[in-house]
């Protein structure tokens, strides 16, 4: 006897909500503060309109159809509709440049985008550079077409009337690819990540756990991190399958208005970077805090301790640290206590566990090697290249380029560096690329980073190496103060000191600025501070 041998694509977890939990609601609030609500049975009707919609434009199997939107329950429907019919889904960053967007459009030979109204500008730029060669139909994700300069846009919701709420499932090979998606490009041309349905299927099973997300039936689901980047950290074909109310804020961050859709829709699970929950803090202190809140996911670049305690002593909300990358589909690491710690102090599971990027999932594979390829030990000293692979890693980039990212025996190389304790939790030192080499010896600038946050009159902090003569490489500290406050170089020592960075380690300067520059993900943007300061 053997087990059935059911293939692992979205048709197996798509139907899921809509049968079991058609009365659960999907919320989207808008820039203007308008809120569009439906129900997963709603959901499921208008994702087969817009499956049989895409059959009438023409597009075939396997066909890339690209969409240019903020958080929304139209791209919800994308997000299934697309596989569903055997195209992928390939998410444009609407933070990149007009250039970079043509060059990734053309690269992945997309033949569709479904893009929002108020983006219409942007991708008009992209056409004047000739990026919209190979795209046949566009779709404005809106009632009617606005004014635009592009030529043959039409309206979703004219596309979707009247056509069939059903749709016959398709076979599909799960080892196809289902989405599309580009790193940020931090360090060259962004590169394509193909899921297929197998890792998708896979990822959403183990994100759900106790282990990940810890998302179920019973949760009020709210994704910050954006739609367009690593597919929501997963979170849309997580929270679907299982049944968790979805709370999509569409537009720029405005942290007063997202507090504000967390208290009124009773969100227990929400997810974003570190400058999100920076900002998002600030706004609960103003209010008798969010009672519904379970947890907060906090991935993109570890977040600094101080933000930690200050979320789990003023709100009593754990801010958990989540490890991943668009090459990882992108869960591979969340920094849940283990059961034997739950009689510890709070600032001794902080200090093993919060501040660490966490536990591997099951499935997901972790080496921490040095130059030569060695294994080191996870003695909580020995630090080297971090190395994963697993079901839902990607084993090659789009084009086949990158190549020296992916070892012989089957390893993807992330290019952060790692150290891992006894206990298998593992902490992200920094950055490949952003170590700072002094006088021969390393140092962290993410530790120094989340150091100088703590600090009262500080708001953000990035620190780089810049050269020196003597030295190599010396930290600089790029920071932002808090208005009405100043902060001095010998404060910034004064305070390292304290917190045991050693006197070599010390900047010899500081450069207080407006804003750390962000990449298009929302992470701060080392390349344009050394661009700027490395002279």
């Amino acid at each position: 006897m053997a087990m059935m041998d059911t293939p692992l694509n979205t048709w197996l977890l798509f139907d899921h909500a809509p049968r079991y939990f058609p009365d659960t609601e999907v919320v989207t609030q808008f820039a203007d503060g308008s809120r569009h609500r439906y129900t997963y049975a709603d959901f499921g009707r208008r994702a087969q309109q817009l499956m049989h919609a895409l059959d009438s434009l023409g597009l075939g199997r396997g066909d890339r159809v690209a969409t240019l939107a903020w958080n929304s329950y139209r791209h919800l429907e994308a997000y299934w509709a697309v596989p569903c019919t055997g195209r992928v889904l390939h998410t444009l960053n609407l933070r990149l440049s007009p250039e970079d967007l043509a060059y990734i459009i053309g690269h992945a030979d997309d033949r569709a985008i479904l893009v929002d109204a108020d983006l219409l500008p942007l991708l008009e730029k992209v056409h004047a550079r000739g990026g919209l060669a190979g795209v046949a139909h566009m779709v404005v994700l809106a009632d009617s077409v606005p004014e635009t300069s592009l030529p043959g846009v039409v309206a979703y919701e004219e596309l979707l009337a009247g056509r069939p709420e059903e749709y016959a499932p398709v076979d599909i090979d799960e080892r196809t690819p289902l989405g599309l998606c580009y790193t940020s490009g931090t360090t060259g041309r962004p590169k394509g990540v193909s899921y297929t349905h197998r890792s998708t299927v896979l990822h959403a099973i183990a994100a759900s756990s106790q282990a990940a997300m810890a998302i179920g039936a019973a949760d009020s689901v709210l994704p910050v991190v954006p739609m367009f980047h690593a597919n929501a950290w997963g979170v849309p074909y997580t929270a679907t399958p299982y049944g968790a109310k979805q709370v999509f804020s569409s537009g720029p961050l405005d942290a007063a208005a997202l507090v504000e859709l967390m208290a009124s829709e009773r969100v227990t699970v929400a997810a974003g970077v570190p400058t999100v929950w920076m900002a998002v803090a600030d706004e609960i202190a103003k209010r008798d805090g969010l009672p519904d809140l379970r947890h907060l996911l906090c991935g993109g670049a570890r977040p600094p301790r101080a933000l930690i305690e200050r979320y789990r002593r003023d709100f009593g909300v754990p801010l958990v640290q989540v490890w991943g990358m668009t090459e990882t589909s992108p869960l591979a690491s969340l920094a849940w206590p283990k059961e034997r710690m739950q009689d510890w102090d709070e600032d001794r599971v902080t200090e093993t566990v919060r501040t660490r990027a966490g536990l591997p999932l099951p499935g997901v594979q972790v080496e921490i090697r040095d130059e030569t390829g060695r294994a080191l030990p996870w003695d909580g000293e020995s630090m080297g290249d971090l190395l994963v692979r697993g079901p839902w890693i990607a084993d090659s980039y789009l084009g086949g380029e990158g190549a020296d990212r992916f070892t012989a025996d089957g390893w993807f190389v992330t290019g952060d560096i790692a150290i891992g304790s006894p206990d298998g939790y593992f902490v992200i030192a920094d950055r490949a690329k952003d170590l700072i080499k002094s006088g021969g010896e390393w140092i962290s600038s993410v530790d120094m980073e989340s150091a100088v946050m703590a600090m009262e009159q500080v708001t953000e902090a990035a620190v780089i190496a810049v050269p020196d003569e003597k030295w190599q490489e010396r930290p600089l500290v790029c920071l932002v103060t808090r208005p009405g406050t100043t902060v001095g170089l010998d404060e910034v020592r004064q305070h390292l000191e304290a917190g045991g960075f050693a006197r070599w380690q010390l900047p010899d300067r500081i450069e207080v600025i407006d804003a750390v520059p962000r990449t298009g993900t929302g992470k701060f943007d080392k390349k344009a501070l050394r661009s700027r300061y490395e002279s």
